[in-house]
């Protein structure tokens, strides 16, 4: 189980660990997933199958030892797109700098039927492809958005959960950076 995000009508990102078999370390088929937008308890505002993913050209799965986190993105291609009145894609931003405050947007095993917000969490370190944030997350919450709240306008991604930590005895979570790969991804996904 993970979490996705529709980024366009008919694209949903989420991190590229989601799309391996943990026991295999194999691909999965993604005709195999199921996207359920704005799923809150039993219902949902729409659902879609999968038809194609797009993984980041510079992941490697890893079952064990140092892992792949600041190329953990994918782009998943739904088989019919979802339409704007049925519920409306986010935007994208590379806006994480140290010291920013962001939510994160997920689902977790504890609770795979409705979303948990964590609200006003601190970006503690960003380097070129990952960010450090004061975020708590539980298993599930890979590929949840990392949303970049201002006053008056609409969340705006900026940056995708691939794993959660600890830093000393605080808990932390780790994410994967938007760059410019993402938007060919996109295009290769299409």
């Amino acid at each position: 189980m993970c979490t996705g995000t529709l980024i366009a009508s008919n694209l949903v990102l989420t991190a590229a660990h989601c799309v391996y078999d943990a026991k295999t370390g194999q691909r999965v088929n993604p005709r195999g997933i199921r996207f359920e937008a704005g799923l809150d308890g039993r219902r949902f505002k729409a659902a879609r199958m999968v038809s194609k993913a797009v993984v980041h050209p510079g992941y490697r799965f890893r079952s064990t030892g140092r892992a792949q986190l600041g190329h953990d993105i994918a782009v998943l291609r739904l088989s019919t797109p979802i339409s704007h009145a049925e519920i409306r894609p986010y935007s994208m931003s590379n806006r994480a700098d140290r010291g920013a405050s962001v939510d994160v947007l997920s689902y977790n095993y504890n609770n795979a039927t409705r979303p948990n917000l964590e609200q006003d969490c601190q970006v503690l370190s960003r380097r070129t492809q990952t960010v450090v944030m004061s975020c708590k997350v539980e298993f599930g919450a890979s590929g949840a958005p990392v949303l970049e709240v201002v006053p008056g306008q609409y969340p705006r991604i900026v940056s995708v959960i691939s794993s959660k930590a600890a830093m000393g005895q605080r808990r932390v979570s780790i994410g994967t950076t938007l760059d410019s790969t993402l938007q060919a991804m996109m295009r290769q996904a299409i």
